[in-house]
């Protein structure tokens, strides 16, 4: 299924934001949304580097195990709300 302008702006401005862990550029990761083996939206994603979002290992990358790094770095859902807030943050600095 392609992607709407707004979806392509949204993602695009989510990895603008880098890595939340560790500020290297970013690749996309859609959240869980609770559902077994169900990504979430276009909307509800997160900027993560590939070690954080997939080859970093147990602890490290969210694939490798969501609930021991979500104890570490917090809940997808809370970071998505942060992400949301940086987003609005750069949007207000942009209209200065």
């Amino acid at each position: 299924m392609s992607k709407t302008k707004a979806e392509k702006q949204w993602l695009n401005r989510v990895a603008e934001l880098g890595c939340l862990i560790c500020k290297r550029p970013a690749e996309i990761h859609h959240i869980g949304n609770g559902t077994m083996g169900k990504r979430a939206d276009n909307f509800s994603v997160l900027p993560l580097c590939e070690i954080h979002h997939r080859t970093g290992g147990h602890g490290v990358a969210v694939h490798a195990g969501r609930k021991t790094w979500e104890q570490i770095h917090g809940t997808e859902k809370e970071l998505l709300e942060k992400v949301k807030r940086m987003i609005e943050e750069r949007e207000i600095e942009e209209c200065f």
